[in-house]
């Protein structure tokens, strides 16, 4: 049987609310707790088996985590279903509801980005974490594809273009439009948008494969 989430703590816990009549308010209401916010970024690189997110959580206890997703669940952002077998796993997914929070997400990447000028020593780390403030760098582009994106710490795929922009962890599902190898500390400096990815393939800090559109764009920027 496959190992099961904790129970979250079923003790009646105070009403968490603003009390506001207030979209803000609201809003915070449902994602304003610590660690919501996070669990929504690694749901929205794909669906996560409950030991996948606290191992990609680093800080979060079982308990917490546990009482996060099962208030996730009662807001409407995510839901909990069993893969089909051999695999008979549960995974935790969003809903439409909670992919709605990518923008919102995108948009505290970008305010936070240049907090990530200097790693620090007790800093943990993701490739995919930086797929948040990436996907800003390169929403100006304006072209369709997929670009695979391969760090030391991992691999993650963006999807770029109208309608179409997200990422997922691990490598794309199809044949990418591009590839880039760069290291943490380069991509967080395209995504602060201090270096373009064009620039640090010409200065030999990012490899970039491809023939399409879209890696033709990347080498020109």
């Amino acid at each position: 049987m496959p190992p099961q989430p904790p129970r979250a703590n079923t003790t009646a816990r105070p009403r968490r609310s603003y009390d506001q009549y207030c979209a803000a308010a609201r809003g915070l209401d449902a994602v304003g707790d610590r660690w919501t916010l996070l669990i929504v970024r690694e749901l929205l690189a794909g669906p996560r088996r409950y030991t996948d997110l606290h191992a990609d959580l680093p800080g979060v206890s079982t308990d917490v985590l546990a009482s996060r997703l099962k208030d996730m669940e009662q807001q409407g952002l995510s839901t909990r279903r069993k893969l089909p077998p051999p695999a008979a796993a549960y995974v935790y997914e969003l809903t439409g509801r909670g992919r709605e929070l990518l923008p919102v997400l995108q948009a505290l990447a970008a305010w936070g980005a240049p907090a990530l000028a200097e790693r620090r020593p007790t800093d943990a780390v993701r490739a995919h974490w930086l797929a948040l403030p990436l996907l800003g760098s390169l929403a100006a582009l304006d072209v369709e594809g997929v670009l695979e994106v391969r760090l030391d710490e991992g691999v993650f795929h963006v999807r770029t273009g109208a309608g179409g922009e997200g990422y997922g962890e691990g490598e794309a599902p199809e044949e990418p439009d591009a590839r880039v190898a760069l290291d943490a500390v380069t991509c967080a400096a395209v995504a602060r948008g201090e270096l373009t990815l064009g620039e640090g393939v010409r200065d030999g800090r990012i490899e970039l494969t491809g023939e399409g559109v879209l890696a033709k764009t990347l080498r020109e920027t």
